[in-house]
């Protein structure tokens, strides 16, 4: 029993000794230790961080734009349209889809070696369909505005237009100034529509959103509007081609420019795309298209 006694004072004296032994090695006064394991942990810390750098430079560097080349070797170009905004792209009487931006880009696939799919889409939602390859381009007399430009990788202004009003030729509407009160058709998800909104006469109209352009047309000929707000470029063709009794408005809310919008990693094509154009301005085939559906080259590619 005394032995156990005796053993056990044995224990506690060792210890507290190794106790005593390991405060000493954590002395706060002792700077080396300290500034070692600092310099160790910092090193540690600036590898780690330089090696997640590497690797993803090594990931951007790797990512390659083969826009250009998905085209190529699938032998076409899906285009998505809204197939009823004459003159730009729209279903003619025997279905078939036809119009300006139709036969650039027909003339710009047969430059490149491959086929043209015209993808009739749902002009509200077009940005989706760009972004989950639905189609590869929107091409379609759309009109370049920041949150387009945002979003997509846009090419050059091929043409200028204005957003303007369109009334019956027997309507009491004269001029802007009458408009207070009325009822003006505009087409959903369009330039028109964001720009009539952000309008001052805005808060003294009522807006009805249609589908497209031609239906927001035929609806105020049927009496269920007063006006529609819409392009110049499309109520010009609409009016002429058609025999229709409207007028144009004097006066504009704002001037536009069209462009075609690719995926914005897309460079490559877009750049391929643009390029052409180009060659088709320079060599007199962009000049002879908008002749055919303007009476004169109206476009503006350099």
């Amino acid at each position: 029993m005394k032995r156990n006694v005796f053993r056990s004072l044995l224990a506690g004296i060792a210890s507290v000794a190794m106790m005593s032994a390991m405060a000493g090695c954590s002395d706060p006064n002792n700077t080396s230790t300290t500034s070692e394991s600092k310099e160790s942990a910092t090193e540690a810390t600036t590898t780690a961080a330089s090696d997640e750098t590497s690797t993803a430079a090594g990931t951007d560097a790797s990512a390659e734009d083969n826009s250009l080349q998905k085209v190529l070797d699938e032998k076409k170009l899906v285009l998505g349209l809204d197939a009823s905004f004459p003159p730009m792209g729209f279903t003619d009487e025997s279905n078939e889809i036809i119009g300006f931006d139709i036969d650039v880009a027909q003339e710009v696939c047969d430059r490149l070696g491959v086929e043209l799919i015209k993808q009739p889409i749902n002009w509200d939602t077009k940005e989706e369909d760009l972004n989950v390859g639905k189609i590869d381009c929107i091409w379609n007399g759309m009109s370049i505005n920041p949150a387009r430009a945002e979003a997509m990788n846009l090419s050059e202004p091929y043409m200028k237009n204005e957003m303007i009003f369109v009334v019956p030729a027997k309507s009491d509407i004269k001029s802007m100034d009458d408009l207070k009160g009325k009822t003006i058709g505009v087409q959903t998800g369009s330039t028109a529509q964001e720009i009539l909104e952000a309008a001052d006469l805005y808060k003294d109209i009522t807006e009805s959103p249609l589908e497209d352009n031609v239906t927001a047309l035929n609806q105020m000929e049927l009496g269920f509007s007063d006006a529609v707000f819409l392009d110049s470029v499309v109520a010009n063709y609409f009016i002429t081609s058609n025999n229709k009794d409207y007028v144009i408005l004097n006066g504009n809310l704002e001037a536009e420019e069209y462009a075609i919008g690719f995926r914005k990693e897309d460079q490559t094509l877009r750049d391929e795309v643009q390029k052409t154009l180009s060659e088709m301005k320079a060599d007199g085939k962009l000049g002879e298209i908008s002749t055919k559906w303007f009476g004169s080259d109206v476009t503006t590619v350099k």
